[in-house]
């Protein structure tokens, strides 16, 4: 039987909201800080479509379309009933800033506590994805988008690897000074934004790009979004490689 659900979160945005829509409901503007391809169309009854890969793909229908205000769109019923709605709310601040509030609603299936605990934990890590876009980043669309998820062998395998690519002795921490190094790519400095847990979300900002790492579930996470242009094919590989080695 399906769950109905509702997860609110409210985070302060230094930009304007006009800023912040393009963000939030252009394609372009999407890819720059959230996962896979998104296509939007920019009216109420709009379709959009979100690609992972080559293959996977997930439909939604544009439900409210009020440029500056207000977005929000519904995903296509599966057949158990189970759907997913997305809602921002956008309030302008002073100094040029935003407020925004997301909702994302609608029914789980039979798993729901557990997916219910995954979707807030994870919806929270990318609106501070895209709160460092907008402040490091503003304008700038993503050249490239990076998305690898790999069996982990371990959380202490993951958290070695990790600090070996950064460049810390234990676990990063957030404001920590970094420099991504792994074979195959030239060392990028950088900072650490932020390290949430339970489960491990560290995201790490340089010059042109922005990455977060994912541990949890028996999953290793990479992804990267490149400010600049890149070898595309060069990156992927070698953070495949280096998935491989926290992999059992």
């Amino acid at each position: 039987m399906p769950h109905e659900f509702e997860i609110r979160h409210e985070i302060p945005l230094d930009a304007a909201p006009d800023v912040v829509w393009r963000a939030i409901a252009e394609g372009p503007g999407i890819d720059s800080w959230f996962m896979g391809r998104t296509e939007l169309e920019p009216r109420v009854g709009g379709r959009g479509t979100q690609t992972f890969g080559e293959d996977v793909a997930t439909e939604s229908v544009v439900t409210a379309w009020e440029p500056g205000r207000r977005l929000a769109h519904r995903g296509v019923e599966n057949p158990d009933g189970t759907f997913m709605a997305f809602e921002y709310l956008l309030e302008a601040r002073g100094s040029g800033s935003t407020v925004l509030r997301f909702v994302h609603s609608g029914f789980l299936g039979d798993d729901w506590e557990s997916e219910y605990d995954d979707l807030e934990r994870g919806d929270l890590q990318y609106l501070y994805k895209l709160a460092v876009y907008l402040r490091h980043f503003p304008g700038r669309i993503s050249a490239h988008n990076l998305f690898l998820a790999s069996p982990c062998a371990s959380e202490e395998r993951f958290w070695a690897a990790l600090g070996a690519a950064l460049g810390v002795a234990g676990r990063p921490v957030a404001g920590e000074k970094v420099t991504v190094a792994i074979e195959g790519r030239s060392p990028e400095p950088g900072v650490v934004e932020w390290v949430t847990a339970p489960g491990t979300f560290v995201a790490v900002r340089t010059d042109d790009g922005l990455y977060m790492f994912v541990q949890g579930r028996g999953m290793a996470v990479v992804e990267h979004h490149a400010y600049a242009p890149v070898d595309g094919e060069a990156l992927e590989a070698a953070w495949t490689h280096w998935l491989a080695t926290v992999s059992p």
